[in-house]
């Protein structure tokens, strides 16, 4: 295997067609907390230390990106995280059971939802690792 000379940090950003970039801005900086940073042709960038998302105006292809995932530091800012998308009414799935293993065998705790756009997201709280 070629030895890469080179390690990528973390996301600088990326971008997502949305119906209405501007609409799209407003959603994530209510549910997400992340702020607009800046505009541009047909488009615009929210975000925060750790992200920057390019939302432009375009068809959305959310079958194009499996998810997204975020960590959150613990299990009490994720139950927090719970309460205020169900405030804002964020269309979260396994409704009743919302909080679970990222996948089978997983102690990775996670929510999923969508966006306006029908992207999908996740938070996620990583368990501990052991110390052998």
């Amino acid at each position: 295997m070629m030895k890469v000379p080179f390690t990528i940090g973390q996301v600088g950003h990326f971008g997502l067609s949305v119906r209405n970039p501007s609409a799209s801005a407003r959603w994530f900086e209510r549910v997400l907390g992340l702020k607009e940073q800046f505009e541009f042709e047909k488009g615009v960038a929210i975000g925060n230390d750790n992200v920057t998302i390019a939302l432009h105006k375009g068809k959305p292809s959310p079958q194009t990106l499996g998810h997204m995932s975020f960590h959150l530091p613990d299990m009490k800012t994720l139950r927090k995280a719970l309460a205020h998308l169900k405030r804002h009414k964020v269309k979260v799935e396994d409704p009743g059971d919302e909080i679970g293993p990222e996948a089978p065998e997983s102690h990775n705790m996670g929510i999923w939802f969508s966006d306006r756009d029908n992207y999908r997201w996740e938070l996620s709280v990583q368990a501990k690792r052991r110390r052998r």
